[in-house]
């Protein structure tokens, strides 16, 4: 948050915290919430805002956060470590999963495989001390489909809602377990789709409903789940399939997660697919308009100042396109695109943007600073081999690791500035969870809190 001629300068990640969190009115071009007790003394309401931002770090419910943008308000976080430093415990996890943490309430949720899929399992941390509280077996298959040798049966982070937390595992079923016990609530395994290289894409949460995307070679459609019981409340077939036929069927797929953003006033689901980015109302499934572009086997997630949305295009030869944000009804190919970029975009990390700059990092270790208004490279470094955990902003700094267990931390800015440089044993292939003042960090073995 920036100060500036006495007055604060919040981006929109911050104002939808605040609007779910902050009790008042807001006016309705996101500037300062006017708080109902309008005559409160300053002080005394940029405490309650400050209260209030810090509330916001104490849980971390979904991937990539609670703004989906990969971005904190926390304070205080270690910029150091290693496995002697700064280490508050280190819990050895059984299995093979690479779902991030997600964590509420004291407890950190991740799923794991066992048996080479055939036992798909929920793994509850207590925050605290590190103790592995649950290891349940949510499905049992008598056989798996194929996965790639880098995927895992596990991938899609889970999402945590009160005393309920929902998992998924692609084709191979979706649950819903209570946080208290364990006990399963419901199940579902009804979204049968073809991936080819297993599940990536993890769902989402709108009001009562659960979102998911299912982009496989067989079928593509975005599905909603309701939550009390499991059961579709909704399901739309991708718009672009007459397209999609005409493609070889491993290019169809996607690994999408559904982003919700609200745009010109309404709630919106923005899904990147094969060939096509689709925004869709959230409670209804009704597409509200799209864009086209070359590219399947999405990964990365959207992100946007609410000015501009950064969508990746896809894998093999992936592209980062700029996207005006609001006006946009039908087809918006032609008058919806501001810019294109073809070098250094990733594959499978999602990127952050922070104060007009985009940043991200591709497979091959190339971290790129791109003006996130022209697409325009700023700056761009070699900072490892392979990356897939998707980039983190908190406390002035950003978050990368590697696969290979190396964690860099930089500077946002029009240069390139190394702040850290951290080793851990082993490798990450799972994003961070950032809640209070700890990093939530799962390898391809272990979970560490680091403070």
């Amino acid at each position: 948050m920036n100060v500036k001629s006495g007055r604060s300068t919040f981006s929109h990640v911050h104002l939808r915290l605040l609007r779910k969190r902050c009790p008042g009115e807001f006016v309705k071009d996101f500037r300062l919430p006017i708080l109902k007790m309008k005559r409160l003394p300053i002080a005394l309401t940029l405490l309650i805002l400050s209260a209030t931002l810090l509330r916001a770090g104490d849980s971390w419910t979904q991937f990539r956060g609670p703004t989906a943008q990969g971005y904190s308000d926390a304070k205080g976080l270690p910029r150091h470590w290693s496995e002697t430093e700064n280490v508050k415990w280190k819990t050895a996890l059984p299995g093979e999963g690479w779902s991030s943490p997600v964590v509420a309430n004291g407890q950190i949720w991740m799923t794991t495989a066992l048996e080479e899929g055939k036992s798909l399992r929920a793994l509850c941390v207590d925050f605290a001390t590190g103790k592995l509280v649950h290891d349940i077996e949510v499905f049992k298959n008598e056989s798996v489909p194929p996965k790639h040798r880098r995927n895992s049966y596990a991938s899609p982070t889970p999402v945590i809602d009160g005393d309920r937390v929902y998992l998924h595992f692609g084709s191979l079923g979706t649950a819903c377990l209570s946080t208290k016990d364990g006990s399963k609530i419901w199940e579902n395994r009804e979204l049968k789709v073809d991936f080819q290289n297993g599940a990536g894409g993890s769902p989402v949460l709108f009001k009562d409903k659960l979102l998911i995307a299912c982009d496989g070679m067989d079928c593509q459609f975005e599905a909603a789940l309701d939550t009390a019981t499991g059961k579709i409340a909704w399901k739309t077939e991708r718009s672009a399939i007459p397209k999609l036929q005409k493609r070889p069927e491993d290019m169809r797929k996607a690994y999408g997660t559904p982003f919700i953003t609200t745009i010109d006033g309404q709630p919106q689901s923005i899904t990147t697919a094969a060939e096509r980015l689709y925004a869709y109302d959230p409670a209804t499934g009704k597409e509200l308009w799209f864009v086209d572009y070359p590219g399947f086997s999405n990964v990365p997630l959207p992100v946007t100042d609410g000015k501009v949305m950064v969508i990746p295009t896809g894998f093999m030869k992936p592209e980062m396109w700029g996207i005006k944000v609001g006006g946009a009804k039908g087809d918006a190919t032609s008058t919806h695109i501001l810019w294109k970029q073809v070098a250094g975009a990733p594959a499978q990390a999602s990127p952050v943007l922070v104060d007009g700059r985009l940043y991200m990092v591709n497979d091959s270790g190339i971290l790129s600073c791109l003006n996130a208004m022209t697409g325009a490279i700023v700056w761009k470094e070699r900072v490892g081999s392979d990356f897939a955990a998707s980039l983190t902003y908190a406390d002035g700094v950003i978050y990368l690791f590697d696969c290979m267990g190396k964690s860099l931390v930089i500077e946002p800015g029009d240069t390139f500035k190394t702040v850290a440089s951290n080793q851990l044993a082993d490798g990450f292939m799972a994003s961070p969870a950032v809640v209070g003042k700890s990093l939530i960090l799962r390898t391809k073995k272990n979970l560490y809190r680091i403070e």
